[in-house]
């Protein structure tokens, strides 16, 4: 976007580079002001769709009808030159008529919809390949008929094909108005359904168990999607299916509660159709339709890198964290084990006599497969952790509190292996292994379940003896 936007301005330059940054600086700074009166009337009518097409397209995606809205802006196409070429027929001039095409566009839609739930319900066709079918069908007739459209002598027709594309900065302040009326009833439908359509697009079973009327808000739902992307064909072209889409998916990554999702969804819209105007109207050759695309798919990208739910960024030091906090309670098992073996007779290691015995590296090395450098890398961690010291004689030690978070992993660790031997029937000689995938997600309550289970062989607060042998090196 940003890209374009500079090859643009570099070639006006190459004539006159005084002039051309003059005249764009000057361009630029109106546009950005709203000194125009179009351009605050179409940066209304841009931002009210987009506001729209967030919303409902959170729960298209919800509902997992996100290809719903890519059907029905294509098979737009036919229904908006049958709509011309009736225009024309009825009264020769008045085709061109916004009216006329939306609702040319509208019935199109329709249509296809309905085509495409009855390949769905009376075939064998998959519902992937009755929307890829009903998409081609309609959108080569829409070629076809557009080829028809552009070839009469008439002239009427000049601009007709914005509708493929979009072109956001040529609409007039009728055709905002028109819009903008549209989206805004669209957005009022889709606030008073808020709570039927949480629960359909949730848990459809339990609301028809309720008594909703689940089919025809399944039927609201699409008649929504249809609206929405017809009204923004004039904005956003056939591309409107990403207006409705990615503006929830990208604040999926920031959130897993509805409310806030609705929420970013519009805001995002918004901030998309209101960037892709503003870049359209600064840069005439620039299409309105792919600036918004674009502006949101920017949007999406931050939210895939940096959101705070399901961001790749997120997410990697999520992974990070577990891998260190699995490698520390590893290397506190095995420096526990080492301690006990040597306690040996005297009873329960306690934290003070945890606290007493040093280990050494090449034991560590011994208990664990682990390399000189993986260990390495978790000593020092559990250092900076104060977990434990370094000992006079060059080995390591549990500090006081390092010693008591021993005692309760381990313990923890052994609940759960007595809990797969007595009642998983897992072999003892397999038990450790099975216990080092699933140890590290106990929390309290299911520690608390396990000493219910186990009542009989650890009592509350001590570690049970290991229920197979610690001895020799087992794999991390």
């Amino acid at each position: 976007m940003l890209i374009g936007s500079l090859v643009t301005l570099l070639a006006a330059m190459c004539a006159d580079p005084t002039l051309a940054a003059e005249s764009d600086s000057a361009n630029i700074l109106r546009v950005l002001t709203l000194q125009d009166y179009n351009t605050r009337v179409v940066l209304f009518g841009t931002l009210l769709l987009g506001v729209t097409a967030g919303l409902v397209g959170t729960f298209t995606l919800l509902r997992r009808q996100a290809l719903v809205g890519d059907v029905v802006s294509h098979a737009a196409l036919p229904g908006v030159a049958v709509a011309f070429l009736a225009g024309e027929l009825v009264s020769p001039g008045s085709g061109r008529s916004l009216g006329w095409l939306l609702a040319g566009a509208a019935l199109s839609g329709t249509l296809a919809v309905v085509a495409v739930s009855l390949l769905r319900r009376f075939t064998p066709v998959r519902p992937d390949a009755a929307l890829a079918t009903v998409l081609g069908v309609f959108f080569g007739l829409g070629a076809a008929l557009f080829k028809t459209v552009q070839e009469l002598p008439s002239g009427n027709q000049a601009g007709l094909q914005t509708m493929i594309l979009g072109s956001a900065a040529t609409m007039t302040a009728g055709d905002v108005s028109l819009i903008a009326t549209a989206a805004a009833v669209t957005l009022l439908v889709t606030l008073f359904l808020f709570k039927e359509l949480s629960i359909l697009c949730f848990d459809e079973q339990t609301a028809a168990a309720q008594g909703w009327p689940v089919l025809l808000l399944d039927l609201c739902l699409t008649g929504l999607v249809v609206a929405v992307t017809v009204i923004g064909l004039q904005s956003v072209g056939i591309l409107m299916v990403a207006l409705l889409i990615t503006p929830p998916s990208a604040a999926r990554f920031w959130t897993d509660r509805l409310g806030p999702m609705a929420v970013l969804s519009v805001v995002i819209g918004g901030l998309s159709a209101v960037a892709g105007c503003f870049v359209s109207a600064t840069v005439p050759k620039l299409a309105g339709g792919p600036t918004i695309v674009l502006a949101g798919s920017l949007c999406f990208a931050i939210s895939l890198l940096f959101g705070t739910e399901r961001g790749l960024l997120r997410k990697w030091l999520r992974q990070r964290r577990n891998t260190h906090r699995i490698g520390r309670d590893d290397l506190i098992r095995a420096m526990f084990e080492i301690v006990e073996s040597r306690l040996a007779g005297s009873g329960d290691p306690s934290s003070k006599n945890l606290s007493t015995v040093a280990v050494q590296t090449d034991e560590l090395l011994a208990k664990r497969r682990w390399s000189r450098q993986r260990l390495q890398s978790l000593i020092v961690r559990a250092e900076r952790d104060a977990i434990i010291r370094m000992d006079s004689d060059s080995g390591w030690r549990f500090t006081r509190d390092g010693a008591r978070t021993a005692r309760e992993n381990v313990r923890n660790h052994r609940l759960w292996e007595l809990y797969l031997i007595t009642h998983a029937q897992i072999p003892p000689s397999h038990v450790d292994r099975d216990a080092d995938f699933s140890e590290h997600g106990l929390d309290p309550q299911v520690v608390e379940e396990l000493e219910l289970l186990l009542a009989q062989k650890a009592a509350v607060g001590d570690v049970p003896p290991s229920p197979h042998p610690v001895e020799g090196g087992s794999s991390e």
